[in-house]
């Protein structure tokens, strides 16, 4: 078993007035030789954006983009002809392929909004462009995982062009479970975004992480209830 632990202060991190952001990987001005991806996650912000700003026009391909928003809403308008708001509690999936234009504005004047931006490297070149976006009740993900992405149309949540699941869990205080990887070839990248947890003797605090490969199951521990999202990728791609 092979554990990497990114402790929260280690994030690359950017303040550009009307946007926050931390970086789990080398992205944009920051960059971190060591930090370039985990498997095919290639990107895992951590955004907050003021009232009324946002990301104006700008073009993707090739990569799978999944964006959740954990407060507020998001206004997406993008060259496919989606004008769509994406509050907390659902989630968006881009398959850029071939090519696209968006852009990303809060959706309110006033009220920041906080949303983890993730990219991950499909198993596809130059597909065509795809929009989706689906709603998850957090409830079902108390102390068992809530699927939001897999590769499979008729699997649970959304799909990208990728052997990738995500999910989220709320666990109570004390509670024990284990996460199985759906093979051995792939590793699972856990963020602890609220609450204390121990994974292989690792305490995360809010916003630690920790990348796990070359093992069957990875065991999580909550010494206090919170919320983590896990994402499993594939490591050679």
């Amino acid at each position: 078993m092979i554990t990497e632990f990114h402790a929260e202060n280690t994030r690359g991190y950017a303040n550009h007035g009307w946007l926050k952001a931390k970086h789990s990987f080398s992205f944009a001005s920051w960059q971190n030789r060591h930090r370039m991806h985990f498997g095919a996650l290639r990107v895992l912000n951590d955004d907050i954006v003021t009232g009324g700003q946002g990301f104006g026009k700008h073009p993707h391909d090739n990569m799978e983009i999944i964006t959740i928003p954990l407060r507020g809403a998001l206004r997406h308008e993008d060259s496919m002809g989606h004008t769509e708001v994406i509050n907390a509690g659902e989630v968006q999936v881009m398959s850029a392929g071939k090519g696209i234009y968006h852009s990303e504005v809060n959706d309110s004047l006033t009220a920041e909004i906080n949303l983890f931006q993730i990219w991950i490297f499909p198993n596809k070149q130059q597909v065509e462009p795809r929009y989706d976006q689906i709603q998850y009740d957090i409830k079902e993900a108390k102390n068992q995982f809530l699927q939001l992405v897999s590769p499979s149309k008729e699997d649970q949540g959304t799909w990208i062009h990728q052997d990738a699941w995500i999910s989220i869990i709320d666990l109570e205080e004390k509670k024990e479970i284990n996460y199985s990887l759906k093979s051995e070839l792939n590793g699972v990248y856990i963020m602890n975004i609220e609450g204390e947890q121990k994974i292989n003797d690792e305490i995360l605090k809010q916003r630690d992480a920790v990348g796990v490969s070359k093992t069957n199951k990875v065991t999580i521990e909550s010494i206090k209830s919170g919320r983590l999202l896990v994402i499993e990728v594939p490591m050679e791609f």
